[in-house]
């Protein structure tokens, strides 16, 4: 039988070659917000692993969006020649390449973490103030927000939908919207930290609000043929920290939500869990998250990306075989291995495909990928 996870796939206007993506993964390596080498062979590296999209990581848009000071960023006009030197060289190996759209909210100003965690003064490097919806701190390591208001919500639409223009103007063919791990459009979502008695807090139609309006701003500039992503927590584990389950996110709204995604044009939602709490024990363990992903698909008829502890190409399969998901996403199991689909593919007897000048040392039978070719109006320079 056919190799699942090496079968093409359908997203939006894309055909990718394979259910193979790279998760976005904060490399906390740029300087306001630029990338840098680092990111072009980073991301470069997997994309001459032969995987079919490439999402690139959180990039903020708008400086004080950004987690840290080494986050990337995508809020000024000089962002964007950088980010497409990287679209170029993943197209030149055969990877599509998306870029994940962010907002920190109350997580904004924070050390790297390979220091000890801890909320970045001014004179750190950080910034002041930082927003969410409510005048609620993640945790005491963390700084204390400011409640947005109206003419600050409006702002951040258009800091999204400004972004979005960018990230068209440097190639990218798919876009992902990050309202997971507790940053600011999960913060609006979970009645845990939105404590809003306006039109964006109390009701889910009202906590949604914010993750709408943000989606109809990205899809009147980002073209219907290319895709749309929403990466969501699919609960807070609320029930396992010290916090209030019942009045938190749960799957039951993740469904709901990812129901009205669907009708305002998201082709797919890309589940994870967690992030919005602190002193949270998740029961990890391989593809843990998955059923959240599954459950998604089956109930609001979406397709869905499952992450989390995915490591083995057998698990991948399973996962696909078994309707569980559409694609897969890999995070720390492609920093430990760039070349994942390779190996993958050997196990599974899919259609390997090589890199050029790697020609040499690929297996008998094995094709010599195809650049994608640039869109009208994209520079192939």
């Amino acid at each position: 039988m056919p190799s699942q996870l090496f079968s093409p796939f359908r997203l939006g206007g894309l055909t990718l070659p394979n259910r193979i993506v790279v998760s976005p993964m904060c490399q906390y390596s740029a300087e306001d917000g630029f990338a840098n080498d680092w990111h072009l062979v980073h991301l470069g590296s997997r994309a001459v692993g032969g995987a079919g999209l490439i999402l690139v990581e959180a990039s903020a848009v708008t400086p004080e969006g950004r987690i840290t000071p080494g986050d990337l960023g995508i809020w000024k006009q000089e962002h964007v020649e950088p980010l497409a030197r990287i679209v170029r060289f993943l197209h030149s190996q055969g990877s599509y390449a998306g870029i994940q759209l962010a907002h920190a909210g109350r997580k904004a100003s924070m050390a790297a973490p390979w220091v000890p965690e801890h909320h970045l003064q001014p004179e750190e490097g950080g910034w002041a103030p930082i927003y969410a919806p409510s005048a609620s701190a993640f945790d005491r390591h963390y700084g204390q927000p400011e409640a947005l208001d109206l003419a600050g919500i409006d702002r951040i639409v258009r800091a999204f939908a400004d972004a979005t223009t960018r990230a068209l103007q440097a190639g990218f063919d798919a876009l992902e919207l990050h309202a997971a791990h507790g940053y600011l459009l999960h913060e609006f979502l979970s009645p845990l930290s939105n404590h809003r008695t306006d039109e964006y807090g109390g009701s889910f139609e009202n906590r949604a609000r914010l993750l709408v309006r943000v989606v109809d701003a990205v899809r009147e500039v980002w073209p219907l043929d290319l895709p749309l992503l929403v990466r969501i927590s699919a609960t807070d584990w609320a029930e396992t920290a010290t916090a209030d389950a019942s009045s938190s996110w749960t799957l039951d709204q993740s469904v709901a939500l990812a129901r009205l995604l669907k009708t305002r044009g998201v082709e797919m939602i890309d589940v994870s869990s967690g992030g919005l709490i602190p002193n949270v024990k998740i029961p990890s363990a391989p593809g843990y998250q998955v059923p959240f992903a599954a459950r998604i698909r089956a109930e609001a008829a979406i397709p869905t990306a499952a992450v989390g502890m995915i490591t083995t190409p057998q698990q991948a399969e399973e996962i696909l075989a078994a309707a569980q998901a559409d694609l897969v996403l890999l995070a720390r199991e492609f920093l430990r291995e760039p070349y994942w689909p390779l190996r993958a593919s050997a196990e599974l007897a899919g259609d390997q495909s090589w890199a050029v000048p790697y020609h040499r040392a690929a297996p008998r039978g094995a094709r010599l990928r195809e650049p994608i070719a640039p869109r009208a109006g994209e520079s192939a320079a």
